[in-house]
């Protein structure tokens, strides 16, 4: 039932039931009459329900339609003067209405040209050896189609008038979408930054208690394995396993640090491509033949301001994730463009892609997927790209790889 309801509109009913009160209060009575005018209602309320009549040419056809059911209409209530005489003459208007409201201007001036050449077509008929047209008949007909010509233009305006106002409607809608992105995406990186600074803190704390420690551990390692006898191999072995943990575990100390500690930006002129081209060299030196890298820079993109070191560093995990997602032989994308007054930097892979439910923690310091890392990496870039003042984004689908896209300000 509401499906039901959903399809009818009220719109629907007001012809329908206009087209029921004519049929039923008119002069005309007979069943071809009725058949006519019911025909003339169909096509009106079918007529912005069917795509190929609601199309701009389906339109144009359904009013030439229209417009000669209201000649037979017309013809059918003239009496012995003819159509000219008809009370129906109202009936052109329908085809006019409608062009007006779909047709725009030139339409409208087209079927009301159309609707009263129709309507003097019934001048033809006359006998005008019997006939007469008084002054006051006259009068009358020039009437009937200036109303034509009248109502026309009014219901074109209208129609115009409320097209405009839902197109800024639509502008409007699309500006607040857009607006609420932004904040979404501004809260995001909000939120991350007070994690990043909350975690930046504890980070520091506990990698200089943990520093100590571990020099002593292998210190010690070190000491008990140049002092064991020559034949206890299994504790020169063990004391070689301390010594390449605390090795590990200092190494982590010291990202751990290195995302910790504040960082200068040292901003000068630079090229971004040359920057580019150095952390994809480091990256095929780190992971040879493990995939080619494709690059795509725009001539557009002029030297600007930023820090060359850091960026190079943000290029290079962007692309040593892409490619760790990779399969090996697999290829990597990296694209360049100005866009809005920034540059955009996209590193685009075809691998494994990143689950939706990851995608708001992936910049998130210690969070990874992977079975080893520290989950770091990302956390280092969104904080550099953050320093410069820029933006970073990742569109990612399971199985169909990633998209990230850095944007850094021009000025």
């Amino acid at each position: 039932m509401a499906r039901w309801w959903h399809w009818i509109r009220i719109h629907d009913l007001v012809w329908l039931a206009m087209f029921v009160i004519v049929a039923a209060a008119g002069p005309e009575r007979d069943a071809h009459f009725i058949f006519l005018l019911f025909l003339v209602a169909g096509l009106q309320i079918a007529e912005p329900r069917v795509p190929a009549l609601a199309a701009r040419r389906g339109s144009v056809i359904a009013n030439l339609l229209k417009l000669g059911l209201g000649y037979l209409i017309i013809s059918h209530s003239g009496g012995p003067i003819g159509g000219i005489n008809s009370s129906y003459y109202w009936i052109l208007l329908i085809p006019v209405v409608s062009a007006a409201t779909t047709l725009g201007v030139g339409g409208t001036a087209l079927f009301t040209v159309l609707a009263c050449a129709t309507y003097l077509s019934f001048l033809l008929q006359v006998d005008w050896q019997l006939y007469r047209l008084d002054p006051d008949q006259v009068a009358e007909l020039s009437l009937r189609l200036i109303s034509l010509a009248v109502i026309g233009f009014l219901t074109q305006r209208l129609a115009e008038a409320n097209r405009q106002e839902a197109l800024r409607a639509q502008a409007v809608a699309g500006q607040l979408a857009e607006a609420n992105r932004n904040l979404q995406e501004a809260e995001a990186v909000a939120r991350r930054s007070e994690r990043l600074a909350a975690l930046g803190q504890l980070s520091a704390g506990l990698a200089h208690e943990l520093r100590n420690p571990l020099g002593t551990m292998r210190a010690s390692a070190e000491m008990l394995r140049t002092s064991l006898p020559a034949g206890n191999e299994v504790a020169a072995e063990l004391a070689g396993f301390i010594s390449s943990e605390v090795d590990r575990i200092n190494s982590l100390v010291t990202r751990f640090l290195d995302f910790a500690r504040p960082l200068e930006l040292r901003l000068q002129p630079s090229e971004l491509s040359e920057v580019i081209d150095r952390a994809i060299a480091q990256l095929e030196r780190d992971t040879p033949r493990q995939v080619t890298v494709y690059k795509n820079y725009s001539p557009d993109v002029r030297p600007f301001p930023f820090d060359a070191e850091l960026i190079e560093r943000v290029i290079y995990n962007l692309l040593l994730n892409a490619a760790q997602a990779t399969q090996s032989g697999g290829a990597v994308t990296v694209k360049t463009r100005p866009v809005d007054g920034d540059v955009e930097v996209s590193v685009i892979d075809r691998g494994a892609g990143i689950h939706p439910e990851h995608l708001e923690n992936i910049f998130n310091p210690f969070f990874t997927t992977k079975k080893e890392g520290a989950g770091l990496g990302l956390a280092v870039v969104s904080k550099i790209v953050d320093l410069h003042g820029g933006r970073i984004t990742v569109e990612s689908e399971p199985g169909k790889g990633s998209v990230f896209r850095l944007f850094l300000p021009c000025e």
